[in-house]
């Protein structure tokens, strides 16, 4: 579902676990206003960029239940990935 970004931030997880999870609040064409989590290092995201969501919760992130879709309108694909490419929107490197 298409959506567009209200808020973006870093939230921490659960015990045990321990980092800075990257998440965005998102108002979706719906109008329902979700929290998604941003797959992958790094992101080009900024407030007002349109994004595509998915299903599928964060474990360890309370309240977040959406993904969002590398590659997928305003957001970008993981650059330099090597394996699951498809997960993140990254194009196969050509090899000379």
């Amino acid at each position: 579902m298409k959506g567009v970004c209200l808020r973006v931030g870093i939230v921490k997880p659960k015990k045990p676990n321990s980092g800075e999870r990257k998440i965005a609040r998102v108002k979706l064409s719906s109008g329902n206003v979700i929290t998604a989590y941003i797959p992958g290092e790094g992101h080009n995201i900024q407030t007002h960029s349109v994004v595509m969501v998915r299903g599928g919760r964060s474990q360890d992130c309370p309240g977040v239940r959406y993904h969002l879709v590398r590659g997928a309108y305003d957001l970008g694909g993981v650059p330099n990935r090597a394996t699951s490419r498809s997960k993140y929107g990254t194009k196969k490197t050509k090899t000379d």
